[in-house]
């Protein structure tokens, strides 16, 4: 076993963690909604139709928010088809998807399983197919106690309070060629300028989140976020970045896809404080990372696009592995590391579409691998994040350079007078003995660890064989004079929790 250390101090703060970093997904894609979420005939159902098993194991995830409605989808998507009396509603085309949507599933239902999953909403709107007179109406539907149409058609619906919905999304993924609508950084900026203006002059405390890149390697990323900030810096509160990772058969490179996460961030932050000091600003931009998780979207690459138009279709319902988790966990840590800046992350998605959360009709849900990372950070990573020092052996790729074997990060709950150490171990081939210095900690015990590790990284929890992988909750560390003792086997995620008396 290599030597390693870790450094903490628990005067070197690096902010407040916000908890709506633990957020999540939930697009009209595939089974996401429908089968997912919403099942009315399914034994699992309630009286509303929603999945009581995926609505206790949301609860268990420890999710705080959730975007909503899409995605691809939203840029093709009416609102005004999902509200009113179930039977009345339109079947419709989604090209994003090439399917058809029931429109079953809208606003409302959403709002009341927002509720029941103890869930904020996060709602985004079509800046694709629509625009300013749309985003009015949803706005005036959701969020206004007058004497007025949409007001009074929410009311008709059977809901008589607003319901002062916070964060709204102005569109989705405006710089991607693949969105309906698709829009030059210009003309994006021009109208979600507009429209978070108009957004502003009907209900003044919203939180804004525009469009930045939907991913690094965008040809346009960079003068995109520069071009829309510029136009909208005074009437936007965050700004997007979205990041999906996948293992092309390097496990040990994808194993440190957290770097590029990092840098993402870094870089995002930059540009938007350039364009602050620019425009010679007090307010500082902060970042909403409203899509980011592991897919294998290579295997869906290429397939026949379907002949036929399908109510939720089976889409990208990938099956996670061990190795799926410890990256899922190191990516949590990213986050975690720049609580000052990212203020709301969501993993996309929620259930069955890439998600944590997978279920099947007649069958109870169940937990993916990727479940248990972010629910032990979700529950436990709370108050302060601390600066975090790392000393470990390096690990050279062709893809991230030379970068630490070990990612750490630890998080300081003053309340509870309690620390979480989140740990990633990203060799494929080595075990470390690591000492964590607390520096400023007393008496300090350790109360629980939670280890994921396989000697198999490709061990999976499916219907057939169960939750094989659990977390392996064996206390095996060491706290003695301030310091703590861990192993990290190959390839693994851990979590040492730690009370301070």
């Amino acid at each position: 076993m290599l030597p390693s250390k870790i450094s903490i101090g628990r005067n070197f703060e690096i902010s407040e963690i916000d908890p709506r970093v633990y957020g999540s997904f939930a697009e009209h894609m595939g089974r996401c909604i429908y089968e997912g979420i919403y099942e009315p005939d399914s034994k699992f159902a309630d009286e509303d139709g929603f999945r009581s098993d995926v609505i206790e194991l949301v609860k268990e995830l420890g999710v705080t928010i959730v975007r909503y409605p899409g995605g691809n989808f939203l840029s093709g998507y009416d609102w005004k088809d999902g509200v009113g009396p179930q039977s009345g509603r339109p079947k419709r085309l989604d090209l994003a998807w090439h399917s058809l949507e029931s429109n079953q599933f809208g606003l409302d239902q959403f709002m009341v399983w927002c509720e029941k999953a103890g869930v904020e909403p996060m709602m985004a709107i079509n800046l694709g197919s629509k625009g300013l007179s749309e985003a009015l109406e949803l706005l005036e539907y959701t969020n206004v106690d007058a004497d007025s149409k949409w007001a009074n058609y929410r009311v008709e619906n059977g809901v008589r309070k607003p319901y002062g919905i916070k964060v709204w999304c102005l569109g989705n993924e405006m710089d991607g060629p693949w969105q309906l609508g698709h829009k030059s950084a210009k003309d994006y900026a021009t109208l979600a300028s507009d429209v978070a203006r108009g957004m502003r002059q009907m209900d003044e405390n919203l939180e804004l989140v525009v469009c930045g890149s939907s991913g690094r390697a965008m040809p346009t990323f960079g003068q995109w976020e520069e071009t829309v900030l510029e136009d909208s810096y005074d009437l936007v509160d965050h700004i997007s970045l979205h990041v999906y990772f996948e293992d092309h058969g390097n496990t040990q490179e994808f194993l440190l896809c957290a770097t590029d996460l990092d840098l993402f961030i870094d870089e995002v932050c930059n540009i938007a404080d350039a364009v602050k000091a620019k425009q010679r600003r007090d307010k500082t931009i902060t970042l909403s990372l409203d899509e980011w998780n592991v897919w294998q979207l290579s295997a869906y690459q290429g397939l026949e696009r379907a002949k036929t138009w399908e109510l939720a279709p089976r889409i990208i319902e990938d099956e996670y592995n061990v190795a799926d988790a410890v990256v899922v966990g190191n990516l949590l840590i990213s986050i975690l590391r720049r609580s000052d800046r990212v203020k709301m992350a969501c993993l996309a998605q929620l259930v069955n579409v890439i998600a944590p959360i997978r279920a099947e009709k007649g069958h109870p849900a169940w937990r993916q691998t990727t479940f248990f990372p972010f629910a032990y950070t979700a529950r436990y990573g709370k108050g302060k994040t601390l600066i975090t020092r790392i000393d470990s052996p390096k690990i050279t790729t062709e893809k991230y350079g030379t970068v630490s074997a070990l990612d750490a990060i630890c998080t300081y709950d003053e309340s509870s007078n309690s620390a979480a150490l989140f740990m990633v171990n990203r060799s494929l081939a080595d075990s470390y003995t690591t000492e964590i210095d607390m520096t400023g900690f007393r008496d300090i015990t350790v109360v629980e660890q939670v280890t994921i590790s396989d000697t198999n990284l490709k061990r999976t929890n499916n219907l057939e064989v169960g939750e094989a992988v659990q977390p392996n909750k064996e206390i095996t560390s060491i706290a003695k004079d301030g310091k703590i003792q861990v192993t990290l086997p190959p390839a693994s995620w851990q979590m040492v929790r730690v009370s301070l008396h």
